[in-house]
């Protein structure tokens, strides 16, 4: 009489599946050494190679942060152009420097709101307006004051709805800014030269409906009254 066939149990199917898997992987790697072999180099030098970059950012990072540090008092004290430049007498680099060798650090993008300060402030709008644009750091604050000084000078050049782009842009990137309401009434202020007053009133009503405890707030009223009159001359006319 033939014996019944043992049946399998689930645990020993998958003790089974795991033992063929096991065998079906030892032979694949047998078989393609050279293959395996490039693949787990590639990684192991790829792994080095993004541990090698994080720790020169960290390094670049700690250095630019020692190089502001020691060129900050010159800035406000408004000696711009030392700061821009430095002070060889007295072994400081400026924030040129730092933003050509540490520009892709946080601290060193820090540097670029500040250089953009400076050429700002000399009335090299050129310069400021290009370092502002080439902010990159991931700080919203300094975002935000980076689009603001996009916008300063577009309404310098009397590109008034630029500026107005650029002053929404900088209360958009960082709506908890305290200075974000400051930014509002500058893009209204610009709205208006351009002649949309339309939006000038919404953005000074945002003022008031979201920023009530802010000092511009008590502020627009008379830039919303102007608005309002002057878009209500337009449609009458």
């Amino acid at each position: 009489m033939l014996k019944p066939r043992k049946r399998i149990t689930k645990k020993e199917l998958k003790q089974d599946k795991l033992v063929t898997w096991y065998f079906a992987v030892t032979e694949y790697l047998r078989n393609n050494r050279k293959i395996v072999s490039g693949v787990v180099t590639g990684l192991v030098i790829a792994a080095i190679v993004a541990v090698a970059y994080m720790n020169n950012v960290r390094s670049n990072n700690n250095k630019a942060a020692t190089e502001l540090s020691q060129v900050l008092d010159a800035f406000n004290g408004g000696a711009y152009q030392v700061a821009i430049n430095g002070d060889p007498t007295h072994n400081i680099r400026g924030l040129k420097y730092i933003v050509e060798n540490y520009g892709g650090s946080e601290t060193g993008e820090q540097a670029k709101v500040y250089l953009a300060d400076c050429y700002y402030y000399l009335g090299d709008y050129a310069d400021a307006m290009k370092y502002f644009k080439d902010y990159d750091g991931s700080d919203r604050f300094l975002q935000a004051s980076a689009y603001a000084g996009v916008a300063e000078v577009y309404a310098i050049r009397k590109d008034y709805s630029k500026a107005a782009e650029y002053y929404e842009r900088a209360a958009a990137s960082d709506s908890k800014n305290f200075m974000a309401p400051q930014y509002l009434v500058g893009a209204a202020r610009n709205y208006m030269m351009t002649g949309h007053n339309e939006k000038a009133v919404a953005l000074l009503t945002r003022v008031k409906k979201d920023f009530p405890n802010s000092q511009y707030a008590d502020n627009v009223d008379f830039l919303m009254a102007k608005a309002k009159l002057l878009l209500s001359e337009k449609q009458s006319g």
